[in-house]
C-alpha cells in the first residue's frame, strides 16, 4: 500500500470517528440549522427539487445543492438531526483526505500530514463539520476551484517544480466546475471570491495578463454550465421570477445588515484568532518574513493563499452583516499558512518564539477559563440569574439542566494539553508537541460538545422545541409571536395546507381561524398576548410563554 493510500485512509478514518458520532444528539439550532433542514424536509414532501420553499412558500435566499444532499440523507436515514448534519460530516472526511493529497502534491507526504492534522485540530472547522449549515461544503468548492485554476496557470507558465500531467484546459475546466458547484451551493459569492483573488494576483503581476481572455471565458463558461443545472431548469420550468428574486437577495446581503447581525469592523479578525485556535497562532507568523520555499510553485501557492485570506477577511469586514461563518472561507488559507510555519518549526528553520508561546497560552487560556466557568455558572444559575438585566436570560437560567461538576474535564484536559505542548517543544520534542497540540485540540472540541452542547441547548431553545414537538401530528396550527424561528415548522412537522391563510402569521394571530392555534413567544413580548381575551395562557418555561388561540366558531 502506497503512502498516499495509507494516509488517505487514515485521515478518512479520523474524520469518520470525529465528525460522524453524536450528530443527532441535540436539536438543530435556530436559525440556520433548522431553516436548512426545513427546506430539505419540504423538498421531500413537495417532490420539487428545483425550487426552494420554507413554510411551503418560495424562498429565494439559497440555491439547492446543499438541500439536495440533505434530502438524500433524510431519504436514507429519516428526517431528523442526524441526517441534516450528515452531509457536512462526510464532506469533512473528504476535506481531510483532499488536504492531505493536495499538501503531498505541493510539498511532500510530511506536509500533507501536517496540513490535514492542522485542519482536524482547529476549533471552528471541526465544529462546522458537525453542523447542518451550508458553509463547509461551499468553502470546499471555492477552494478546489481556485486550486485547479492555479494548476492551470502553472501548467501554462511552465512551472517545472511540480508534476502536472494533464492539459491546462482540463485544470481550467475543473476550476470552473468547482466554482460552479459553489454557486450552486450558496450563490455567486463563490465566483466573486475567486475573481477578486485572481484580480489581486493580477495586481501582483503588475497588471500583466497571466490568464488570457479566452482562458478566463472558458473558466467562466465551465462554472456557468454547472449552474445551469439549476438556473436554466428553474427558469425554463417556472419563468425568471424566482431567479430574479434570488439575485436581488444576493445583492441585499452585501449592502444591508441582517437584523441582530451588526458587528464592529474587527469582528472577523477576532473570530478567526479565537475560533481558529490553535492554527491561528502559527498562521500569524506566516505574514512576517520567513525562509523562502524550496520550489517556485510552493512560493507562489503561499502567495495565492495570502491573497485569498485577505480578500475574504477584508470583503466581509466591509459587508454590513457580521456573522461568524461569513469569514469561514479563511479557514483553508489560514490552515495552509499555519502548516507552512509548523513545517518549518518542526524542521528547525523557524523558532517557536516566545510571543507565539504567549499567544498560544493567552488564546488557549480563554478557552480554559470559559469551559471551566460554564459548569460553575450552571450549578449556580439560580444565584446568578438576578444579575442579568434581560428577563429572557434570567428565565432561561431557570431551565432544568443537570450539572455534575465533571463538566470541568474539557478545561483540565486543555490546560494539561497546553502545558505538555510547551514542555515538549521546549525540550526539542517538536513533533510530539505538534501532534499533541492538534490531535488534543480535536479531542478537546469533541469533549466540549459532549459535555456542553446539550446543556447549552437546554437553556437557549429546548423549551420551545419541545412545545412544538408535542403538537406534531395534531390537526392544529403552530406559530411564533414577535420572534423569528423555523422550529415551529420543522419540529411541528408542518404539512401543506389547502387554506392559504395557514401561511399568514397575521391571520393565525388575528383572523377567523378554522383550527386551534398554538403560539410560542418570549417573556418580554408576551404581555400583548396576555391582555387578549381570545388567548389562553398554557404556561411558561425557561423564558418562553405558550398560548392557545381557539378555533373561531363557524369556521
Amino acid at each position: 500500500m502506497s503512502n498516499t493510500t495509507r494516509y488517505s485512509l487514515l485521515f478518512a478514518f479520523l474524520g469518520g470517528i470525529f465528525y460522524i458520532p453524536f450528530l443527532g444528539g441535540v436539536h438543530l439550532f435556530d436559525w440556520d440549522e433548522v431553516n436548512f433542514a426545513e427546506i430539505s424536509r419540504e423538498m421531500l414532501i413537495l417532490k420539487d427539487y428545483l425550487r426552494i420553499y420554507v413554510n411551503f412558500q418560495p424562498f429565494w435566499e439559497k440555491p439547492p445543492f446543499f438541500f439536495w444532499m440533505q434530502a438524500m440523507a433524510m431519504q436514507g436515514f429519516g428526517v431528523g438531526e442526524f441526517a441534516a448534519r450528515l452531509p457536512n460530516a462526510l464532506f469533512g472526511v473528504a476535506t481531510l483526505v483532499l488536504l492531505f493529497n493536495i499538501g503531498q502534491k505541493l510539498y511532500n507526504t510530511r506536509f500533507g500530514i501536517i496540513w490535514a492534522t492542522v485542519y482536524l485540530g482547529t476549533i471552528l472547522p471541526f465544529l462546522y463539520f458537525k453542523s447542518g449549515i451550508i458553509d463547509p461544503m461551499f468553502n470546499l468548492f471555492i477552494f478546489l476551484g481556485l486550486y485547479f485554476f492555479i494548476l492551470s496557470y502553472w501548467k501554462k507558465a511552465g512551472f517545472t517544480s511540480i508534476h502536472l500531467p494533464r492539459n491546462r484546459w482540463w485544470y481550467l475546466f475543473l476550476g470552473g466546475f468547482f466554482i460552479g458547484m459553489g454557486i450552486l451551493t450558496k450563490g455567486q459569492t463563490a465566483y466573486l471570491l475567486a475573481g477578486l483573488t485572481m484580480a489581486v494576483y493580477w495586481v501582483y503581476k503588475r497588471f500583466r495578463f497571466y490568464v488570457n481572455v479566452p482562458e478566463f471565458l472558458f473558466f467562466t463558461l465551465a462554472a456557468t454550465l454547472v449552474t445551469l443545472a439549476w438556473y436554466g431548469l428553474e427558469t425554463w420550468k417556472n419563468g425568471p421570477w424566482f431567479i430574479v428574486e434570488f439575485n436581488k437577495y444576493q445583492f441585499r446581503l452585501f449592502s444591508t445588515p441582517d437584523a441582530g447581525h451588526v458587528g464592529f469592523p474587527g469582528y472577523h479578525f477576532v473570530m478567526l484568532l479565537f475560533g481558529c485556535f490553535p492554527a491561528s497562532v502559527f498562521a500569524v507568523r506566516a505574514f512576517f518574513r520567513q525562509p523562502d520555499e524550496q520550489q517556485d510553485h510552493q512560493q507562489d501557492f503561499r502567495r495565492w493563499m495570502k491573497y485569498l485570506f485577505w480578500v475574504v477577511l477584508i470583503l466581509f469586514s466591509i459587508v454590513k452583516s457580521k456573522i461568524v461563518h461569513y469569514s469561514s472561507m479563511c479557514y483553508f488559507p489560514l490552515s495552509f499558512l499555519a502548516a507552512v510555519v509548523l513545517d518549518k518549526i518542526l524542521r528547525g528553520e523557524i523558532a517557536f518564539a516566545t510571543w507565539m508561546k504567549v499567544l498560544l497560552l493567552t488564546v488557549g487560556g480563554v478557552f480554559v477559563l470559559a469551559t471551566a466557568a460554564l459548569p460553575f455558572i450552571g450549578m449556580n444559575a439560580g444565584v446568578l440569574a438576578p444579575l442579568f438585566k434581560d428577563s429572557f436570560a434570567r428565565a432561561s437560567l431557570g431551565a432544568d439542566v443537570r450539572w455534575t461538576g465533571w463538566e470541568i474535564i474539557p478545561a483540565l484536559f486543555l490546560l494539561t494539553l497546553l502545558a505538555l505542548t510547551l514542555r515538549w517543544f521546549g525540550r526539542g520534542h517538536r513533533e510530539r508537541g505538534f501532534y499533541a497540540l492538534f490531535g488534543g485540540s480535536a479531542v478537546f472540541v469533541m469533549l466540549t460538545l459532549v459535555f456542553f452542547i446539550k446543556r447549552i441547548e437546554g437553556y437557549s431553545q429546548r423549551a420551545a422545541i419541545e412545545f412544538f414537538e408535542s403538537k406534531a401530528g395534531q390537526d392544529v396550527y403552530c406559530t411564533t409571536y414577535a420572534y423569528k424561528s423555523y422550529a415551529q415548522l420543522f419540529y411541528f412537522k408542518k404539512q401543506p395546507s389547502a387554506n392559504e391563510n395557514a401561511y399568514n402569521t397575521d391571520w393565525l394571530l388575528n383572523g377567523p381561524v378554522d383550527k386551534d392555534v398554538y403560539i410560542a413567544t418570549k417573556n418580554y413580548r408576551a404581555q400583548a398576548l396576555r391582555n387578549r381575551a381570545d388567548m389562553e395562557l398554557l404556561g411558561e418555561k425557561n423564558g418562553f410563554v405558550f398560548f392557545k388561540r381557539a378555533r373561531v366558531a363557524g369556521n
